[in-house]
């Protein structure tokens, strides 16, 4: 029983990301109104269940090896929460705001991030070599970018077109054969070797200090750059 009891702590914080998913998702149709009785528009309380489904993600795989509680089932849990709360939530977040702009039916565009996201995690699944390198935008980035994006496009309405570019440009990244880098560092001290991860956390404390969660989009940005940069090395 308590072998058992163990065994199924770090799926049950990984049912937490997706629970925060599932929230985000619902706070996301309330885009622009107040919930729970304060200022803090839907838009805003997906941003923050999102983010507590961040830390769940993390704490899940840390929990997992600290107990010795990795399983096939706990991997593939972890996929499925994933795609809700870093594929579905923002992409409905985009959704709700293409509709508070006025954007129509090409606010269905937006289900396209969801969509590449889980042909993303799939492949990930099955591919053994994805560890300190990704092949493709990890979909927990892409969520990260559209809270910058949408944070941003909340307070400043964005030309149609450009939305899409967008939209289009990052289902493309998180299925694209880049192989992009991870910000685990096994050899902590040597910047040679960590000098993309060094370079990114620096710049992501005053982009978002200076710019606030739209900064979140250029931390993204950067990331991408630094890959085809380190790749190219």
């Amino acid at each position: 029983m308590i072998k058992a009891i163990r065994n199924n702590i770090p799926n049950a914080i990984t049912s937490l990301n997706l629970l925060c998913g599932c929230l985000a998702c619902i706070a996301a149709f309330s885009c622009f109104d107040p919930m729970c009785g304060t200022t803090l528009k839907g838009y805003q309380w997906a941003f923050i269940l999102i983010g507590l489904a961040a830390v769940a993600d993390f704490c899940d795989g840390l929990v997992a090896r600290l107990l010795h509680a990795v399983s096939d089932i706990g991997a593939e849990l972890d996929s499925l929460a994933d795609l809700v709360s870093f594929g579905i939530a923002p992409a409905m977040v985009l959704y709700n705001m293409m509709i508070a702009h006025g954007e129509g039916h090409w606010a269905l565009l937006a289900l396209l991030l969801p969509v590449f996201g889980a042909i993303r995690l799939a492949r990930y699944n099955v591919d053994s070599t994805q560890g300190t390198v990704f092949t493709g935008l990890p979909i927990p980035a892409n969520a990260i970018f559209w809270i910058g994006f949408t944070a941003g496009y909340a307070m400043h309405p964005l030309p149609l077109s450009v939305v899409i570019v967008h939209i289009v440009a990052m289902s493309m990244l998180m299925v694209c054969r880049l192989r992009m880098f991870s910000l685990k560092m096994h050899n902590l001290w040597s910047f040679k070797d960590n000098w993309a991860q060094y370079l990114q956390i620096f710049a992501t404390v005053p982009a978002v200090v200076v710019m606030g969660l739209p900064g979140l989009t250029f931390v993204i940005i950067l990331y991408v750059l630094l890959s085809v940069i380190k790749r190219e090395k």
